[in-house]
């Protein structure tokens, strides 16, 4: 989906997931505050997965706990590749994404169009009579600051099955 042609529908797949280690601050944001608190929350992260040597094993990521509405329950921040040993400075914390079945889209175009993405998600798991889980996350597969374009904006959306 793009904005240039937005009556184009995402390629959505069905995947198995494996549980993924990650690391992540943790904070329930206003919507109008997320990039903000997605600035902050990258930055404490790479800091202290830097810190205690830990490799990372994906591109940034941001977990929704439930729908969003003017406020949301995200955790942000990094796949690794083994466990996050504790906590750190500025709320970084151990997590983990979940195992389990899965689909998940490629979203390209601005992070305003991503609603169009979740609604053909849902699409298709209501036609495969299947229940969306509570949580979904997003990999940030293009950084705004080295591409400016927002048609050309990569964004990986999983959404496991309940």
């Amino acid at each position: 989906m793009t904005e240039t042609n937005p009556e184009k529908t995402p390629d959505i797949k069905s995947t198995q997931l494996h549980e993924q280690p990650t690391a992540v601050v943790r904070e329930t944001v206003p919507m109008t505050a997320l990039r903000e608190f997605f600035s902050r929350a990258y930055a404490a992260v790479m800091g202290a997965v830097q810190q205690q040597h830990v490799q990372l094993a994906g591109p940034p990521f941001a977990l929704y706990r439930g729908m969003p509405t003017d406020v949301v329950d995200v955790e942000a921040g990094f796949p690794l590749a083994a466990p996050f040993p504790g906590t750190a400075e500025g709320g970084v914390t151990a997590g983990a994404l979940p195992a389990g079945q899965a689909f998940e889209a490629m979203h390209i175009g601005s992070y305003e169009t991503l609603e169009d993405t979740y609604h053909a998600l849902m699409a298709r798991m209501e036609a495969e009579a299947v229940t969306p889980a509570e949580k979904m996350w997003e990999y940030y597969l293009s950084d705004p600051a080295t591409e400016p374009d927002p048609s050309k904006w990569k964004t990986l959306v999983v959404w496991p099955v309940a």
